[in-house]
């Protein structure tokens, strides 16, 4: 897989459910909208996908339908656990992928020593590209910039990050520092306007899930220097962003996407509904964009 092929705007795809049940007619309709409204690569079996409560084979049907649905995207599979060997075992079931993402490892709270071997580990032993997640708010530990950098020189395999520690002097030394060739994503809707000024390639976005029409143009009109556009286009979007991340994602986001009769406001425990006022703010800024 090229590295340049995982730049611009990536989903991170909402899992739905009818019930308890993975509804998978309904992810094959969202896999088309994003296809349709001009999405340039998927990211399923992340964060976003309530990936943790799905079964193996639940992660398999999944990843198939996004690879039948993408009409040529790039399919970049959520594989991470906080094991070597759970991340392999992943990575072995879900080996159809043009690329792997990969979480700092959770609850662990490694040193930034332990990160770079877990990381080199996993690269060395995977058959396809591997890109960094590092998003400390839900794993408890920060990759640092050096720690990034070091990978990013020394492991071929590894061939990008997606940076959500929403720390943009780290995301500045990065990006000012790493190898050519070496993508870095915004892991942040938020984020993205100011990342893509100075360096990044694009998002791995939530509101693109809900949005995507708009989030293609704001990020094809960053990678083309219309800035005046696309500061006109964060500034529309950013309520929806805010929104977004009211209450843990994708709890606003699957509420936004039943309210657009996109699928079931339907989450697994330990997640649950958005509360009545997400709910109302959902309604809101849904409606002040649509």
């Amino acid at each position: 897989m090229e590295k340049t092929l995982v730049k611009g705007c990536g989903t991170a795809l909402l899992t739905p459910f009818k019930g308890n049940e993975v509804d998978y007619e309904a992810f094959a309709a969202t896999v088309d909208w994003q296809v349709t409204t001009g999405i340039d690569f998927l990211v399923p079996l992340g964060t976003t996908g309530e990936t943790p409560t799905l079964t193996e084979s639940e992660k398999l049907q999944v990843l198939e339908v996004t690879r039948q649905h993408a009409a040529g995207r790039p399919v970049v599979a959520g594989v991470g656990s906080n094991s070597v060997r759970g991340t392999l075992e992943n990575i072995r079931l879900l080996q159809d992928a043009d690329a792997f993402l990969v979480v700092v490892p959770f609850y662990n709270k490694p040193p930034q020593r332990g990160i770079y071997a877990y990381f080199k580990a996993i690269a060395e032993a995977a058959p396809k590209p591997v890109i960094l997640y590092n998003v400390p708010g839900r794993t408890g530990v920060n990759c640092d910039a050096e720690t990034t950098l070091a990978l990013a020189r020394d492991v071929p395999n590894i061939i990008g990050i997606k940076e959500a520690s929403g720390n943009l002097e780290q995301c500045r030394s990065i990006l000012a520092r790493k190898p050519e060739g070496f993508v870095l994503l915004s892991g942040n809707d938020e984020d993205t306007f100011t990342l893509m000024q100075e360096g990044a390639e694009g998002v791995i976005s939530v509101a693109s899930n809900v949005f995507p029409s708009a989030m293609a143009d704001f990020v094809r009109a960053l990678k083309e220097g219309r800035m005046e556009e696309a500061a006109r286009m964060q500034e529309r979007l950013l309520p929806l962003f805010k929104a977004l991340f009211a209450e843990p994602n994708p709890i606003p986001a699957k509420a936004a996407m039943a309210q657009l009769g996109l699928m079931e406001n339907s989450l697994r425990l330990p997640l649950v509904k958005a509360s009545p006022a997400t709910e109302a703010l959902i309604k809101q800024t849904l409606q002040q964009l649509f």
